[in-house]
């Protein structure tokens, strides 16, 4: 025996009012607190309906790499930076740590 679904989890109609909100520029989390969803859900029906976009990241959000944070480290020690090549398996949380502190 196979199951079915029988919950919805969007109507139609909720669908529709989503859609149209979002591309009037409502935001995902104002859209998630009127239709009592997550955030997480909401995105994911905005994109099966083919009308999300993601944001972009700035120049400030980007991620930066171990490689970054080791050669800034080495930077701040006045160290050369194969000296401290090992430290890029320690983690990106660790390495902003040691940073933060030899930047003082």
């Amino acid at each position: 025996m196979t199951a079915t679904k029988t919950v919805t989890n969007y109507t139609q109609e909720m669908t529709a009012e989503i859609v149209a909100r979002y591309t009037a520029g409502e935001t995902v989390e104002a859209l998630a607190t009127f239709a009592g969803k997550s955030t997480r859900s909401i995105v994911a029906k905005l994109s099966r309906e083919g009308v999300y976009t993601s944001k972009a990241r700035t120049k400030a959000e980007a991620r930066t790499t171990k490689g970054e944070f080791v050669s800034q480290i080495a930077g701040a020690m006045g160290v050369d930076e194969e000296a401290l090549d090992s430290l890029e398996k320690a983690t990106a949380g660790a390495l902003k740590l040691v940073l933060a502190a030899v930047s003082k």
